[in-house]
């Protein structure tokens, strides 16, 4: 039986010197962004600051943003809901799933061709036999026969073929990984973002709400002055048409509010009818640091430029496979077994029979094949400036969130400068309404410009938390490490 391996293994042995090149060339990782910085001029260090409510300034630290970073707005009723969306929300539950998919899909490639396959085959028939066909006279033959067998079957990887398609299914595994992460940062910053949105609406509709109370006093006095004759009949038009526009406004905002607490229950995984926390303002703290990594360290971590440097490393090794068809395919496989007339005689006594196959198989002619290299080649192509193209991408979200954090913290500033003048104006109006120099639609007209100065000095509160929390989600990084490819084709379950 030696004999015979060395007679079926010598020319595979021999083949497999002839195939060296035959894999891809080995794959290297793109470069780490080179620039030092993300915006093209400096950014003001720290950011302007305002009186009041979320008016410190920022100040730009090195270092990375990873894991909870979303609570650093400290807010206990955004860190419970955040919390629950991340175990109950079904978007991360479909791509969960889809990453378990990935890596058992892999791990049956990699069981499928990395080990030998070992069959074990039982049969029983029944036949009839002639004595005539071999030549011999006699009256036919009936008899049941019996067999059993154990095959071994094993391809060899001489183009790196194999080899190739577990490192581009791994690759996907690590892409449906990726994915996964940066969908959790997503839905944390979408809950955030919510969460800001409803206490903004919130503050605009109270201002909004006082506004139309003043407007409405305005439009009643002016009727009362139109009646004594000190006011002409169109001042009252022209002041109930404007609290009718305000009122108006109000509906809209409603609404809008009771849409963003709609979307809150449901990206944490309730029916909108459950209802969510009613945020306010001062729910939050802006902190007084924010985190920015160094681009090469960063592009290293965020999860969508790891998603796509991962999908390039899928292309590279169907690149590999596309080669490796073009070179000869080495198979071997074996039997043993036994064959008998009875089943008794089956596991005692009986012949063994054995066979061992070892099989080349080249391609001569196969017009698919070249085609099938240059459309793998350009698929890496493609995989190449999509990674750039996200890295791009990527490296502007940060520049804008940057650039936000920067300048809406002046925009607060020079609000804030507004509703301080506001205030002191109204207070000069009160004193003036108490002293008999000042008429009460002085005074209400006063009231109106502080409240609206309030509602402005709302909404720039709230842009400031929602530029926090969009530059905490530009910055943030997988803290899981990089799957080792290696490591998957060793051990294909982890």
């Amino acid at each position: 039986m030696q004999q015979h391996l060395r007679s079926a293994l010598g020319p595979l042995t021999a083949a497999l010197a002839l195939v060296g090149c035959a894999s891809a060339p080995p794959y290297e990782a793109p470069p780490p962004p080179a620039v030092a910085g993300y915006t093209a001029s400096a950014l003001a260090a720290p950011t302007a600051s305002a009186p009041g409510l979320h008016g410190q300034a920022q100040q730009w630290v090195d270092g990375a943003v990873e894991g909870a970073w979303w609570r650093a707005l400290q807010s206990s009723a955004l860190n419970a809901l955040v919390d629950e969306a991340l175990h109950a929300s079904p978007t991360l539950a479909a791509a969960q799933a889809v990453l378990t998919q990935a890596r058992e899909l892999h791990a049956a490639q990699a069981g499928a061709t990395q080990l030998p396959q070992v069959d074990l085959g039982l049969g029983a028939q029944r036949q009839q036999t002639s004595p005539s066909a071999q030549g011999l006279p006699g009256n036919p033959r009936e008899f049941s026969l019996y067999s059993a067998s154990v095959g071994v079957r094993y391809r060899f990887d001489a183009g790196g073929g194999i080899d190739s398609s577990l490192r581009a299914a791994a690759a996907r595994a690590d892409v449906r990984q990726h994915e996964l992460a940066a969908a959790r940062h997503a839905l944390a910053a979408n809950l955030a973002m919510a969460a800001i949105t409803r206490a903004r609406l919130a503050a605009q509709i109270e201002s909004l709400s006082a506004i139309l109370r003043t407007q409405q006093s305005l439009a009643d006095l002016a009727q009362v002055r139109t009646r004594l004759g000190q006011a002409a009949p169109d001042e009252v038009s022209a002041l109930t048409a404007q609290a009718e526009q305000t009122r108006a406004a109000l509906p809209a905002l409603r609404k809008q509010l009771q849409q963003t607490e709609h979307l809150l229950a449901v990206l944490a995984g309730r029916p909108p009818a459950q209802g969510a926390p009613a945020f306010t303002l001062e729910d939050f703290t802006l902190p007084g640091q924010l985190s920015v990594a160094v681009p090469s360290e960063w592009a290293r971590r965020r999860p969508d430029i790891q998603a796509a440097e991962a999908a390039l490393r899928a292309a590279h090794g169907d690149l590999g496979v596309a080669i490796a068809r073009q070179y000869p395919q080495f198979t071997l496989s074996a039997n043993l077994g036994s064959q008998a007339l009875t089943t008794s005689a089956l596991f005692g006594g009986s012949a063994a029979v054995w066979s061992v196959l070892g099989q080349i198989s080249q391609p001569l002619f196969n017009a698919s094949l070249p085609a099938e290299r240059r459309a793998a080649q350009a698929a890496l192509e493609a995989a190449t400036a999509n990674y750039q193209r996200v890295v791009l991408e990527a490296l502007r979200n940060v520049a804008d969130a940057l650039s936000a954090a920067e300048h809406d913290a002046q925009t607060l500033a020079a609000l804030a400068r507004s509703a301080q003048a506001a205030e002191e104006q109204h207070r000069v109006a009160v004193s003036q309404h108490r002293a008999g120099a000042a008429s009460p639609v002085q005074l209400l007209v006063a009231d109106q410009v502080l409240l609206q100065a309030r509602s402005n000095l709302a909404a720039a509160q709230a842009q400031r938390l929602v530029d926090t929390v969009a530059l905490g989600a530009a910055l943030a990084g997988d803290p899981a490490p990089r799957q080792d490819p290696q490591a998957s084709l060793r051990n294909p379950r982890e």
